[in-house]
C-alpha cells in the first residue's frame, strides 16, 4: 500500500536506485552533556549507557562492525548498497584530525555510499561541516526533542533551541541533508506546545525526522523522576494521532525516518506500547485513511 507520507525507504530508492540499508555504528565517541564539558548527568530520559546505544560492539574496529552487519543484511534483507550510520552519543565530540579518520575509515568498502552522523547542535562548528560536506550524500542528525526552551532546561539538555536553529541552517547551506529527533510527551507539553515544534521544523524545511514518544528506561534519571512526581503518558492511540496531526505539518519532501521505535522492551519501564512497532505503524496508516489526509496536507 502506498503510504500518505514520505517514508525513508521511498526516499533510499529514489535517491540510489537500489536497496539501501544503515549500518549502526559505535566508534567509542562519548557525549559532552555526561562528562561535565556542558553539565552532569546527561538528559533525564537517557539511561547509562546513553539511550539506545546499543547499536554496535565499540571493541570491534569500524571495519569489522560493518563487515559483520553487511553479511546479516545481504542475507536476511538482500541489501545492495550501505549507509554508514554513527548512531551512539555525540558522533562530531572529537578533534577534527580525529573525525576526519574515523570518518575516513568507513569507506574502505565500495558499497559504503553514502554516511549519516548523529550528534548533538552545541557539537558542531563550521570546520566540522566542512569536513562532513567532503563525503557521498552526507546527513547530519541532530538530537532536537523539543522546539521549548524550558522543556529542554526540564530534560538537562544543555542546548536551547535558538542552538539548534543555527547548527540546521550552517548545516543546509553546505548541502549536507539534516534529520531532526523529536520527543513527544513531555509532562509539560501541551499537544499545541508538540505541533508547534513540528511548525518550527516544518519552517526550516527539514530533510527528514524521527519522531519518538517519551520513555522511561530503566537505569535512567526520568525512571527516579517519575517515581517521585508520576505524571500522565499517551496511550498509542493518542500519540499516533499527534504523529498525524505533525505529518499533516511537516513539508510533503521531508522523509519521515521514524515514527515508531525499535527499542529494547527489556529496558522500557514505561509505556510498554511503544515496543509494538507494527502496531503503531499500521494505526497511523489507518487514521490518515480515516481523515482523508496526508504529510504535508496543512504545510505553507
Amino acid at each position: 500500500m502506498e503510504k500518505r507520507y514520505y517514508p525513508y525507504s521511498k526516499y533510499l530508492k529514489e535517491t540510489f536506485g537500489k536497496k539501501v540499508y544503515k549500518i549502526t555504528l559505535d566508534s567509542g565517541f562519548y557525549c559532552p552533556n555526561r562528562d561535565g564539558k556542558i553539565s552532569k548527568g546527561g538528559c533525564i530520559f537517557c539511561d547509562e549507557v546513553g539511550s539506545f546505544s546499543r547499536c554496535g560492539d565499540s571493541k570491534a574496529t569500524i571495519q569489522e562492525q560493518i563487515m559483520a552487519s553487511m553479511t546479516h543484511l545481504e542475507r536476511q534483507f538482500k541489501a545492495e548498497a550501505f549507509i554508514a550510520y554513527f548512531q551512539s552519543y555525540s558522533n562530531t565530540y572529537a578533534s577534527i584530525e580525529k573525525l576526519k579518520e574515523i570518518y575516513d575509515s568507513v569507506f574502505f568498502n565500495e558499497k559504503i555510499i553514502s554516511i549519516s552522523i548523529g550528534t548533538r547542535p552545541d557539537c558542531i562548528d563550521n570546520e566540522k561541516l566542512d569536513l562532513i560536506s567532503t563525503y557521498k550524500v552526507p546527513w547530519i542528525e541532530y538530537g532536537l526533542q523539543s522546539a521549548h526552551d524550558e522543556t529542554l532546561k526540564w530534560m538537562n539538555r544543555g542546548h536551547d533551541f535558538k542552538c539548534f536553529k543555527n547548527a540546521v541552517i550552517e548545516t543546509k547551506k553546505r548541502g549536507i541533508k539534516v534529520c531532526a529527533h523529536i520527543i513527544l510527551g513531555f509532562p509539560n507539553e501541551t499537544k499545541e506546545m508538540m505541533l508547534q515544534t513540528a511548525r518550527e521544523l516544518a519552517n526550516l524545511k527539514i530533510d527528514g525526522i524521527k519522531i519518538h514518544m517519551l520513555t522511561i528506561l530503566k537505569d535512567s534519571p526520568l525512571l527516579k523522576y517519575y517515581n517521585e512526581n508520576p505524571f500522565y503518558l499517551m496511550n498509542m492511540e493518542q500519540y499516533c494521532e499527534i504523529v498525524c496531526d505533525i505529518l499533516e505539518i511537516l513539508p510533503p519532501t521531508t522523509t519521515i525516518e521514524r515514527i515508531a521505535g525499535t527499542g529494547y522492551s527489556e529496558t522500557t519501564i514505561e509505556p510498554k506500547w511503544v515496543n509494538r512497532r507494527f502496531e503503531i505503524l499500521n494505526m497511523i496508516d489507518k487514521i490518515l485513511i480515516q481523515r482523508n489526509s496526508k504529510q504535508g496536507l496543512k504545510f505553507f
